[in-house]
């Protein structure tokens, strides 16, 4: 019999490489004989990147099957609940210009036609609100669940914002004292290859050489194993995305008591875009910009403006800042022989919507289920592997650009430049011509796993005032009573929620001097 695979090598520590670890350390047994050893590597001098501090409501899950409790990972990661996305400014610039991309479904989705029965008699109620009552909880700066509500449960969807640094210690921790998960805290000096080129091992300063069985690189912008050693190809995407730097800035809050608002605010600017994400003890911003638009100093300036508008001037300008370069693309291939690129290592596109730690999730359930038997198979599943993420980069590509291609500014060469038909993907042309003639069903996306699904696109599309043209045939036209009726009934229940629940600082706090229910 063919050996068995039986080690894991995870090259680089962070968010995905401890995510990683954690998930395949607690699906595959690895306090036992015969589950899988997993041993991660990484550099003490090598700092995380540390501002992805964005999740989707999949992260509920992924630390459910980590086995982490939710309260100690709010009081040990300044996490706060993120309900989805606000965009401001980003269809006219004007003042009353916003729209949420809210984590919930639009109530009854698969059951009507709800962007005919919204256009027929809702049309000057901003779509999510006609949707779903999620938009309406953030704006009242409620929280998703109510201080009786059970760990992981929610009275709406929600994931969450967290310190990126404070996350990767927490599952440090976790992984090597729980779930039995060998940590070298070392530097990689070469990589070892097998007589059939895999990896052997690695190498390391003080540890020696490190043998595994699959290796996988979570080392991020170095890209150690996938890039450097295997020279699998960086494919360039900058052409779909003009954003090459930010400024990242940890803001204090004005107040103790400031509202910590549910969304992740996205806000435009003339040349890029300003994220400001609420955790319990501050907040996280950021500004996303071209720097052929826009100098550094000028990117910084505008930052620290956006800021002093909560903390005043002074406040602002005493602020440390860091400036981070974006290489917008990802590698030809993500899977290559006993190698599996994961995170950064395998690409990044922008933080817009928080894809980055989406994906790593994704990837590393996709490994955890298809975990190869033996290195015969391995290629079997690499196959598998890279055909599902060429699929699902090009997914998220069209998404993000999508952002950008409907806005209606024109005041700035940015603006003029991100909305250009030419640096707007084929396959994203295409599907804004159909959704002229119909708009976005789940049919439109074909994979269990969608990172962003068809919902996701109406929230955009009709936030941004796209329009889809009225159905010449009556079976198109089907269920338009029952979706106005449906509307209506979510319309009336936006007063019971926001009475009903707390705000997020008030749950926040009591979750963090009393605990979360936990059944």
């Amino acid at each position: 019999m063919e050996k068995r695979i039986k080690q894991i090598v995870i090259v680089g520590g962070g968010s995905a490489g401890w995510l990683t670890a954690g998930l395949l350390a607690a699906q595959h047994s690895t306090n036992t004989e015969t589950g899988l050893q997993i041993t991660l590597v990484e550099s003490p001098d090598v700092n995380t990147i540390g501002v992805g501090e964005g999740t989707w409501p999949s992260m509920r899950k992924t630390l459910q099957t980590i086995g982490l409790s939710e309260t100690e990972f709010i009081r040990e990661c300044s996490a706060a609940f993120k309900q989805g996305s606000k965009f401001v400014g980003w269809k006219n610039g004007r003042s009353d210009d916003f729209y949420y991309h809210p984590f919930t479904l639009p109530n009854g989705y698969t059951q009507f036609n709800l962007v005919s029965a919204w256009q027929a008699g809702f049309a000057n109620i901003p779509f999510a609100d006609a949707m779903c009552e999620q938009s309406h909880v953030c704006e009242a700066g409620r929280a998703p669940k109510q201080f009786n509500t059970p760990e992981y449960a929610g009275v709406a969807n929600y994931g969450y914002h967290l310190d990126a640094g404070k996350f990767g210690m927490m599952l440090q921790k976790h992984c090597t004292q729980k779930l039995g998960v060998k940590h070298v805290l070392d530097h990689v000096t070469h990589i070892n290859s097998a007589e059939d080129g895999d990896i052997e091992s690695i190498a390391t300063k003080n540890s020696g050489d490190i043998a595994g069985d699959l290796f996988i690189d979570c080392s991020g912008l170095g890209c150690l194993l996938i890039g450097q050693h295997f020279q699998i190809p960086f494919v360039e995407k900058k052409q779909f995305s003009l954003n090459d730097s930010a400024i990242a800035i940890q803001a204090p809050y004005a107040e103790e008591n400031s509202p910590i608002a549910s969304p992740t605010i996205a806000t435009a600017q003339d040349a890029g875009w300003i994220w400001d994400i609420g955790l319990s003890s501050r907040r996280g911003t950021g500004h996303v910009y071209s720097s052929a638009h826009i100098s550094d100093e000028q990117a910084e300036k505008t930052l620290r403006a956006y800021i002093a508008k909560a903390i005043g001037e002074k406040k602002a300008e005493e602020l440390g800042c860091r400036k981070l370069s974006i290489r917008a693309g990802h590698r030809q291939k993500f899977w290559h022989k006993n190698c599996v690129a994961v995170g950064m290592s395998a690409g990044f596109i922008e933080p817009l919507e928080a894809s980055a730690l989406a994906l790593v999730e994704l990837s590393v359930n996709i490994i955890s289920s298809e975990m190869p038997a033996t290195r015969e198979v391995m290629h079997i599943v690499e196959k598998r592997f890279n055909e599902v993420f060429e699929y699902r980069w090009s997914r998220v590509i069209e998404f993000l650009k999508l952002h950008y291609v409907l806005t209606q500014r024109t005041d700035t060469d940015y603006w003029r430049d991100a909305a250009s038909p030419a640096s707007t993907p084929d396959g994203l042309k295409e599907l804004l011509t159909l959704w002229r003639h119909r708009a976005p069903y789940y049919n439109d996306f074909i994979h269990n796993e969608e990172v962003f699904p068809s919902a996701s696109y109406q929230y955009v599309l009709y936030g941004m005032g796209f329009e889809t043209l009225a159905q010449p045939y009556p079976k198109m036209l089907e269920n338009v009573d029952g979706g106005i009726k449906n509307i209506n009934a979510t319309l009336n229940k936006v007063s019971k929620y926001i009475a009903g629940l707390p705000s997020n600082r008030e749950l926040l706090e009591h979750v963090i001097k009393n605990g979360m229910y936990r059944g």
